[in-house]
């Protein structure tokens, strides 16, 4: 099928703001010259792309399907014109990380801090996403890197993966929960508390249900949040039991706010680590900071 690559260029800016006079605007053109492309890629693809019946336009099913690919198309052909502009110079770019508020608080911002020392001209995009969230920007060519908590299965192909830093992750609480305190406490032992933990469809909530099913406990959270902080927070407070990585409770927190519960059962350790696509040229600013990851500066 033989389309004019500028047809899917329009298409691209409409699906970007859903908005003709918008891609209008980015592109300048005109809005009837956007209406027509879309009109024109409509008829060569035989389907239609948008509804159309309101201001903000609409994908179809066909118009989502599409923009995935085209999306990811465009994604890749920048992070290619970045790569020549950049050349072998460090003297100007920029660098666009993935990763979560709580990786870039606790692990990330000492390696950021070294890279914007070393080089000052490179711009660094940081996006806040969770790990899972990160996969899927990566993936699509929205990121240069991940820096994530590696899930036990990554799902996608063209992935590089690689382990940088152990996660022990732990049970919080402060004395109102003082009887677990200075003993071995089974798992099972803490169905009949409040349990704290990380919402749904992030890497550690993944790990503690799949750990929870590992040994036959049935727990239904409490709380459920989306910020490792505000967990050691309610922890603090006596909310309830926090699951939480060991290191952000050291780095937030005292002994004297909570204490770690001594766990009879393993709980096994996890990585941190980052990702990069495999199909996907790294810029010369991504090697330079995978370099700092991996302790090789």
């Amino acid at each position: 099928m033989d389309i004019n690559f500028e047809l899917y260029k329009v298409f691209y800016y409409v699906s970007k703001s859903l908005s003709f006079s918008e891609a209008a605007a980015e592109l300048f053109i005109t809005q009837s010259a956007v209406s027509q492309s879309i009109k024109l890629l409509e008829e060569k693809l035989k389907c239609k792309l948008f509804f159309r019946n309101t201001k903000r336009v609409k994908h179809t099913r066909e118009g989502e399907i599409l923009y995935r690919h085209i999306e990811q198309a465009f994604n890749f052909i920048k992070s290619g014109e970045r790569i020549l502009e950049e050349s072998n110079s460090l003297a100007q770019g920029e660098i666009r990380i993935g990763a979560s508020d709580t990786i870039c608080k606790y692990y990330l911002m000492p390696f950021i801090k070294s890279f914007n020392i070393a080089y000052p001209n490179i711009k660094i995009h940081l996006t806040n996403r969770t790990s899972p969230k990160c996969i899927e920007l990566l993936r699509k060519g929205s990121v240069d890197l991940g820096v994530i908590n590696i899930p036990e299965k990554l799902n996608y192909g063209n992935i590089i993966v690689k382990n940088t830093k152990k996660v022990r992750d732990v049970f919080i609480a402060n004395r109102n929960f003082k009887e677990l305190k200075g003993r071995k406490v089974s798992l099972k032992e803490l169905e009949k508390y409040p349990l704290i933990v990380l919402e749904k469809n992030s890497t550690t909530r993944e790990f503690f249900d799949s750990l929870m099913a590992k040994y036959e406990v049935s727990i239904k959270p409490e709380i459920e949040l989306g910020s490792v902080d505000i967990l050691m927070e309610m922890a603090k407070i006596g909310l309830g039991i926090a699951f939480v990585p060991e290191e952000c409770v050291r780095a937030g927190l005292t002994k004297d706010d909570v204490f770690i519960i001594d766990i009879k059962e393993e709980i096994p350790d996890r990585y941190l680590g980052f990702i990069v696509h495999a199909n996907i040229p790294l810029t010369v600013a991504a090697s330079k900071f995978i370099e700092l990851l991996e302790g090789k500066r």
